[in-house]
């Protein structure tokens, strides 16, 4: 539901509890800054001791000022915020910005404080920011009620860490990022992140969303927030590399980490994840220059004026998860008619020397490229920059005919904005002297210019919508090398009834109801169960001990059991070797031309169920090649993660090897995460392996952990 919070960002009137003249306090900090729009609304300042606060005069009381305040912030001692919300409300707040900390964060006594507080502020019908936050501000309605200034602009901020928004303040100025709104999220007791996510998307003045965000509350309800906002969502997040919880007894458990599950939530909505304050300024920067929808497409033509920038944007670029094929014979042949013979125009494209001679033929090659239907995109990289920043004093490096060739490269400048400006293709712009005057030209047109190659490349990934929710090298445990558009985030099924017993037969049958394939088997405990289940369906065979956790590796699983004399022998040695419990006859799936995958669901407490897919069998956590998504999973979802996998070619044949049926494989998988997401008291399914063979999948093993 969307939560009305004009009373938060535009309010008609705005009290400060707990202004001081201490330059210690922060209520010192945030009177300061109120004070600034003191005639876009009445801006009180409240102090127990009452008396004069920055040269005005303070009440003592919410209650003395005599007229409604709609805004109120408190930063008052702890053990007196209670009775400041109570005063806030009876003077008619509508919003309340919770300065004060020690409430959840400090323990349980603390969150029961805060829950009561939280229930007699919804009970008003009000919100409330924090408590133990940093204040809010938004520089389109005037509003400045945090310690510090932030630039306008048009990124909303919404962090968890005061210094870290700061910090993305100063790299962004060289940028020209300024800030809409900002938002500390504090502990999001009543007004979360989500709520700020859905309010941004709908302010006219925000064209992109900054989070830091440690804690997402609900992450699902994040990431469709997100997936809806119909504007750039960038998100750093911290404890990546940390394990989520997990259960030791399964695939799926041993390889999720939250980092997974934080990724798989961002490319399912389109969220840009990043790693470094750096790199969130990066894609805003990139973001910001060219909003509205991302073209797509990742076949990037590399344009240098040097071999040796030109193989490193090659590789930066690649590594940002975007393509440098090479160049079709018509373009390379129109390459030729602008540049002279020794330049390279296959990709990377090298003047190769041309731009002293011409300082014109950077335009001109740029705007050849921008025309190739074969190029998405363009990273220009090298020099260019340099003959202006040498007439201006900028250590360019001395060329001859500096002003001569400044004066041309500022016109090279100004034809590249021509050319960029009339094609839906970007264009980012690596520089040694991205702030020469031809650059400038560039950046002020909405080009991104970067001195940095990798941060070029990133930003051309974000400008294409290549690198939507990814993070290279997320963790050690996986590598998903392949990049998607985002597919939405998934409606959970209404819940099913609950699974009471987890055992491998009720397992089955639980997925067999839903659809999912499995060969023949029975549940025995002894010698005549075995030859009742022989006599039940024909062999060859296969025995499982299901009492035991690892059967493959304790010599708990028999395969390829010709007859009934074979199964037989295989019972007696387990159960000499294993002892009493249960064990599982079932018919043998035929292995050949096969693939054996991996179908895991875990439940994340902030995520829901998150779905991995990838190579199985006894290799599973070996090879450790999988895929993740929110789950249930869309075949067609499926599809494209199975084709993503590093050892996708096995699925197409190799070797004179078949073709197996993705399509069948994926269809299951759908099948596995949605019976998985509809059972929310099972922490983790998986079904391992699931058998791919031409003529469909089949589940060969499954297993499922309670909550």
């Amino acid at each position: 539901m969307e939560r009305d919070l004009s009373a938060l960002f535009d309010p008609r009137s705005v009290a400060v509890v707990g202004a001081s003249d201490d330059p210690a306090k922060y209520g010192h900090a945030v009177a300061s800054q109120a004070l600034r729009a003191d005639g876009r609304r009445p801006v009180h300042l409240v102090n127990r001791r009452g008396g004069t606060v920055l040269g005005r005069r303070a009440a003592p009381s919410l209650a003395a000022i005599g007229e409604p305040v709609e805004l109120v912030v408190i930063s008052v001692p702890g053990s007196g915020f209670e009775a400041a919300v109570e005063e806030a409300l009876a003077c008619g707040a509508k919003a309340i910005v919770g300065i004060t900390a020690g409430f959840a964060e400090a323990g349980p006594e603390g969150a029961a404080r805060q829950r009561a507080v939280v229930d007699r502020v919804r009970a008003a019908g009000a919100v409330l920011v924090g408590p133990n936050c940093l204040g809010i501000a938004d520089n389109t309605t005037e509003l400045y009620l945090a310690s510090d200034r932030f630039a306008p602009g048009g990124v909303a901020l919404l962090s968890q860490s005061g210094n870290l928004a700061l910090e993305l303040q100063l790299r962004g100025a060289p940028h020209g990022l300024g800030f809409s709104r900002f938002v500390s999220l504090g502990n999001q007791a009543d007004v979360t992140l989500v709520d700020l996510v859905g309010d941004c998307a709908r302010h006219e003045a925000t064209r992109a969303i900054a989070v830091y965000a440690e804690d997402f509350g609900d992450g699902r309800a994040f990431a469709r927030a997100a997936a809806e906002a119909g504007k750039p969502v960038v998100l750093l997040t911290a404890g990546r590399g940390s394990a989520s919880a997990r259960s030791a007894r399964s695939h799926t458990g041993a390889l999720t980490t939250s980092a997974d599950v934080v990724a798989a939530a961002c490319r399912d909505a389109g969220v840009e994840l990043v790693r470094t304050p750096r790199e969130m300024t990066v894609v805003l920067a990139a973001l910001s220059s060219r909003p509205g929808p991302r073209t797509g497409g990742r076949r990037t033509a590399v344009f240098t004026d040097g071999g040796g920038h030109g193989a490193i944007a090659a590789d930066a670029a690649e590594d940002a998860g975007l393509d440098v094929p090479e160049l079709a014979a018509t373009t390379q042949a129109g390459l030729r008619t602008v540049l002279w013979q020794q330049s390279a125009v296959a990709n990377p494209v090298d003047l190769a020397g041309m731009g002293e001679q011409e300082p014109l033929s950077y335009a001109d090659t740029v705007g050849h490229l921008l025309a190739a239907e074969e190029v998405d995109a363009v990273l220009m990289t090298g020099y260019f920059g340099g003959y202006a920043a040498s007439e201006g004093g900028l250590g360019g490096g001395g060329q001859a005919g500096g002003s001569v060739l400044a004066e041309g490269e500022t016109r090279a400048a100004e034809k590249i904005v021509t050319h960029v400006a009339g094609s839906p293709k970007p264009l980012v712009v690596q520089s040694m002297y991205p702030g020469s005057p031809s650059c400038r030209v560039l950046a002020e047109a909405g080009i991104p210019v970067f001195a940095a190659t990798e941060d070029a490349a990133r930003a051309l990934s974000a400008m294409t919508g290549q690198s939507a929710g990814s993070a290279p090298e997320l963790t050690e445990l996986t590598e998903l090398t392949e990049l998607h558009e985002p597919s939405g985030i998934p409606a959970l099924p209404a819940a099913a009834p609950p699974l009471r017993d987890p055992g491998y037969h009720r397992v089955r049958a639980l997925l067999g109801a839903a659809g999912v394939p499995f060969p023949a088997a029975r549940e025995v405990t002894d010698e005549a169960g075995v030859l009742a289940a022989a006599a039940e369906f024909e062999g060859p065979y296969v025995l499982k001990a299901l009492h035991l956790l690892h059967k493959s590796d304790a010599g708990g699983v028999a395969l390829r059991l010709a007859d009934r004399d074979a199964l037989l022998a295989a019972y007696r040695d387990m159960h000499a070797r294993l002892g009493d419990g249960s064990y599982s006859v079932e018919a043998m799936a035929d292995l050949s031309d096969g693939i054996e995958l991996i179908v895991g669901v875990n439940h994340d407490p902030r995520f829901g169920p998150v779905a991995m897919v990838g190579l199985g069998g006894v290799l599973t956590e070996t090879l450790r090649d999988v895929a993740f998504a929110l789950a249930p999973v869309p075949a067609r979802r499926a599809e494209e993660l199975l084709r993503g996998l590093r050892t996708a070619a096995l699925l197409a044949g190799v070797r004179g090897r078949p073709a197996v049926d993705v399509a069948a494989a994926a269809a299951v998988i759908e099948r596995i995460t949605t019976v998985a997401a509809a059972h929310p008291e099972i922490a983790e399914l998986e079904v391992n392996p699931l058998l791919v063979r031409p003529d469909g999948a089949l589940a060969l093993d499954a297993r499922a952990v309670l909550g």
